[in-house]
């Protein structure tokens, strides 16, 4: 029997970060993942990430996967893939599945790192082929490079129903509506904005009804549901559809923590069954540990900072480094995690109803709604301002923990504070020099440069864009406002591509200027483009 250090269970960004930090501090270090590939979730991430430096904000997922993979090898770590832990048991030992056979190992620690299972919904026509998960359809396009439908409705307005739905697009998808049975979009409101000004559909308060087709989905019903989730007849709508894409929450999987006999709870809040743990991942067993969304659902950057934590607290438990050098490390980490949960979307928040943002301002009902900003609510936020000149226009309405404009911009004309959640607003005594880099950074895609006085009768501006084919300079076509409807003609003036923009296109189009704070996307003519009633 083999043994080991540490033991990780799971290759995704939690364990990958546990296990470089005890692997740095000389410890042995092994990680199982049953994947075929290192990095979980993700190398199925091809969005730039939130937060701040520290939290790997602008980066996008698959390249902070590539830097973890390059770091753990450096360091040492031993990564088996292929590799399923059937069992964990008390004395921290655990059985493998590789390839055929049964192997054992010992751990003088354990930590796992198993992630989360996807939830289904069930309904007629629901094991129906089309029918898939939104993770699903996310290894499909972004690790196999599949396409996954041609015409997809998503349930599900989260945070992963939002992004998915967005990369469905770019994917060459049709969504042809967003789908949730709660009253308001569940995920950032920069997320829903940018799905929802390419003219997809909100309807919230409906789920689905049933899924149709013989021998593959076909078409799907959906209705409204009442306060208490009751379908309301009459209210039935019906979409040609090939897929049907569920984003319904994510459930631990923590079966080995139960299995080994860890203390467990029923935590709605963290996303269901999970391991009784301290901030650190200390498990009610010694020298057993947990990080990730095993131990309750955040996002990726959480779970790497919680990771860390995990791995130098698996050191200082084996005698690897002193107690002083972990609170040390511990200190710096607790106010990065500390940072990334604060905010509307903070753990603590969950299951609240938020009317004003930190700042007193009335969050936007439309946006909560319908998926974006009214245009008579827009100009209420700091970062929406009217002056002469080419200037940035921060369309970031809600406390979430992000800051990478403030740093993107060379002459300092953004302005967000030591508080990373507060929102963005324009220092107007600083001159733009309309570089873009705010634009290109902006991870929720919610910033835009606006030249009022482009030329006489016409304004531009420069949006982020980030699907294939690019329009050309002198293409013709209409700007589609927040709401995806069609707001005026436009046309292209100038497309600038650069490596420090990293995928991020900037569009720059003409409009009328009595449309400039309206139009804030742009399609090429090809029929009627608005698809809402």
């Amino acid at each position: 029997m083999r043994r080991f250090d540490l033991i990780v269970v799971g290759a995704g960004p939690s364990g990958l970060s546990a296990a470089i930090e005890a692997a740095k501090r000389g410890m042995d270090v092994v990680v199982f993942d049953e994947n075929e590939k290192p990095g979980g979730q993700l190398f199925k991430q091809i969005h730039k990430f939130f937060g701040s430096k520290e939290h790997k904000a602008k980066i996008r997922g698959f390249k902070i996967g590539e830097d973890l993979l390059k770091e753990a090898d450096a360091e040492g770590v031993k990564v088996v893939l292929n590799a399923t832990v059937c069992g964990m048991y008390q004395d921290k030992e655990i059985t493998v599945r590789i390839h055929d056979e049964i192997h054992h190992f010992k751990g003088d620690s354990i930590l796992i790192a198993t992630g989360a299972s996807e939830n289904m919904v069930t309904f007629p026509g629901w094991t129906l082929p089309g029918v898939i998960g939104a993770g699903a359809a996310q290894t499909m396009m972004n690790l196999h490079g599949v396409k996954p439908g041609s015409r997809v409705l998503m349930l599900g307005s989260g945070n992963v129903g939002l992004v998915v739905s967005f990369q469905l697009m770019q994917c060459g998808c049709e969504v042809v509506g967003l789908v949730d049975a709660a009253p308001r979009v569940g995920g950032y409101g920069v997320h829903a904005a940018k799905v929802a000004r390419t003219g997809v559909p909100f309807y919230l308060s409906h789920t689905i009804v049933k899924a149709e087709g013989d021998t593959h989905v076909t078409g799907v019903t959906i209705a409204e549901v009442d306060s208490s989730f009751q379908f309301i007849e009459g209210t039935e709508k019906h979409f040609d559809v090939d897929t049907i894409c569920l984003a319904v929450g994510l459930s631990p999987m923590s079966q080995l923590l139960k299995m080994a006999g860890c203390k467990m709870e029923d935590n709605p809040k963290r996303g269901g069954q999970v391991p009784v743990c301290d901030e650190y991942g200390r498990t009610s067993i010694p020298g057993v540990f947990v990080a990730g969304d095993v131990s309750g659902i955040e996002e990726a950057s959480s779970a790497m900072i919680e990771g860390r934590m995990a791995g130098i607290a698996a050191a200082e438990y084996l005698g690897f480094i002193e107690k002083e050098e972990l609170d040390e490390s511990l200190k710096t980490l607790d106010a990065a995690l500390d940072g990334l949960r604060q905010g509307m979307f903070a753990p603590k928040n969950r299951g609240k109803r938020i009317e004003k943002t930190d700042e007193g301002i009335p969050i936007s009902t439309n946006l909560l709604k319908k998926g974006y900003v009214a245009d008579d609510e827009i100009e209420r936020f700091p970062g929406v301002i009217r002056k002469a000149g080419i200037h940035p226009v921060m369309e970031c309405t809600q406390n979430i923990p992000c800051n990478p404009c403030q740093d993107a911009c060379p002459k300092k004309c953004i302005k967000i504070g030591a508080n990373i959640t507060s929102l963005p607003a324009v220092d107007t005594e600083a001159t733009c020099v309309g570089c873009g880099m705010c634009v290109a950074a902006c991870s929720g895609q919610a910033i835009f440069l606006v030249d009022e006085t482009y030329e006489e009768g016409f304004a531009s501006i420069t949006l982020p864009y980030e699907f294939l084919p690019l329009p050309a300079v002198g293409d013709k076509g209409i700007a589609l406002g927040r709401d995806g409807r069609k707001v005026c003609d436009a046309e292209i003036v100038s497309v600038k591509s650069s490596p420090a923009f990293d995928k991020t296109h900037l569009l720059t189009m003409k409009v009328p200027s009595e449309y400039v704070m309206k139009a804030r996307f742009f399609k090429k003519h090809s029929g009627d483009m608005s698809r809402r009633k």
